[in-house]
């Protein structure tokens, strides 16, 4: 039973040029934290991450949620999640700030995510296990498919899971060789060039085979110098991605697109508007056979359901502490899994929640295991800090989601 809940504004000052790209300069990696506390001292943590400002409100907003929850078992309100959130997700009195956006569904996400590591404590689980042991009748119970329905009804979201039980065995052997991690820390976009090749080089030695470099310059020179500087240090065989943040115009992203072919990169990432599905699909037919990756400005489920209905980006970038938490993002991958297109997230949690999920991905919805963004910045905040080796990602063993912080009082 949920005796009582904690929400904690955590804001972390970063270090140097850290973090910086062409939209956010100076950024402050925030989280909005969630603590359920059950009746026997197990706490749940969740959390939604913002860049500083505001953060205080999503927080307030998250309140709201976590308050309703109070004197309620964990397994009960997993039971039927996906009605709970469908009324939390359309809660009248929030419904007209978002719907489905903004704080109030980052409040969403912040909730949710901690009602998911609760769970997987209570059962003393980390969160891969528990959501890879679920029948596909009970995973789908967890989630809100409303106005999805045209493509993915809740009957066949369970077919769809049972399709892909052929093969777990085969695919869980990733348990112990560990899930691919690229470094998106090369290149951030206020590091000088000299920094830039150096990290490149740290980051090979390092074990890591992709890197992604932000781009977006007032003077798209720079951006072509600098993703050539990456392409030459890291060779022909390392992947290199270019990531411009929704800098662009289209007439820019068609243009700059153009110039940066030559380096061969793997995708552009975020060319223009978060919201504009019509420039992202005529942009993707103009450069193809290069490819567009999108994903960490998409707030919800159903504006990715129309990217992929117009086939605009190659890779789909759900992030569960941007989009509505945990349930949310399975729902984005089960749509992904029907359309065919591989889930890359982005990490707005550095890494420790995402751990759990692609693994999720990769053994029950054979999503093909490609990699995982790794960002190491505030590793030493995190209480059970992902563990990167050679470029790949450990499996976590511990209970929970691996977001529980240090020192969190």
């Amino acid at each position: 039973m949920i005796r009582k809940i904690a929400i904690r504004d955590r804001r972390f000052e970063l270090d140097g040029s850290a973090g910086s790209d062409a939209v956010h300069k100076d950024p402050i990696y925030s989280y909005a934290v969630t603590e359920l506390i059950d009746e026997g001292g197990l706490v749940g943590t969740g959390i939604a991450f913002t860049l500083g400002a505001g953060n205080e409100l999503v927080c307030q907003a998250a309140k709201y949620y976590a308050d309703k929850l109070i004197g309620k078992d964990i397994e009960e309100i997993m039971a039927g999640f996906g009605t709970l959130f469908y009324q939390f997700s359309n809660e009248q009195q929030f419904r007209w700030l978002g719907p489905h956006k903004g704080v109030v569904h980052l409040a969403l996400a912040s909730v949710t995510n901690a009602c998911y590591d609760l769970w997987a404590k209570k059962r003393q689980q980390p969160l891969w296990k528990l959501l890879t042991s679920l029948s596909p009748e009970a995973l789908v119970a967890t989630l809100d498919l409303s106005y999805l329905e045209e493509e993915l009804s809740a009957e066949q979201a369970i077919a769809l899971l049972k399709e892909n039980q052929t093969g777990r065995e085969t695919r869980s052997a990733i348990l112990k060789t560990g899930y691919p991690g690229y470094d998106t820390s090369i290149g951030w976009f206020n590091y000088s060039d000299d920094k830039v090749r150096e990290n490149c080089k740290k980051a090979i030695a390092e074990g890591f085979t992709a890197m992604k470099l932000k781009v977006g310059s007032a003077d798209p020179e720079r951006d072509i110098r600098r993703a050539n500087i990456v392409r030459e240090v890291a060779g022909a065989e390392i992947k290199v991605m270019l990531d411009a943040n929704q800098q662009w115009t289209l007439p820019q992203a068609l243009r700059i697109c153009s110039q940066l072919k030559s380096m061969n990169p793997y995708w552009i990432e975020e060319p223009t508007h978060p919201d504009d599905v019509i420039a992202h699909q005529v942009l993707a037919e103009a450069i193809s056979p290069m490819k567009l990756a999108l994903g960490e400005h998409v707030p919800n489920r159903i504006i990715f359901k129309n990217y992929l209905q117009s086939r605009s980006a190659a890779f789909i970038q759900v992030d569960a502490v941007r989009v509505g938490g945990v349930s949310e993002f399975i729902t984005v991958s089960l749509l992904c899994k029907k359309f065919g297109i591989p889930v890359v997230p982005h990490v707005g949690d550095m890494g420790q929640l995402h751990q759990h999920l692609v693994l999720f991905n990769h053994i029950s919805l054979n999503h093909e295991a490609l990699f995982l963004e790794h960002i190491p910045h505030l590793q030493k905040y995190f209480l059970q800090p992902a563990k990167i080796r050679h470029g790949v990602y450990q499996t976590p063993q511990e209970p929970g989601s691996s977001c529980d912080f240090i020192n969190l009082s």
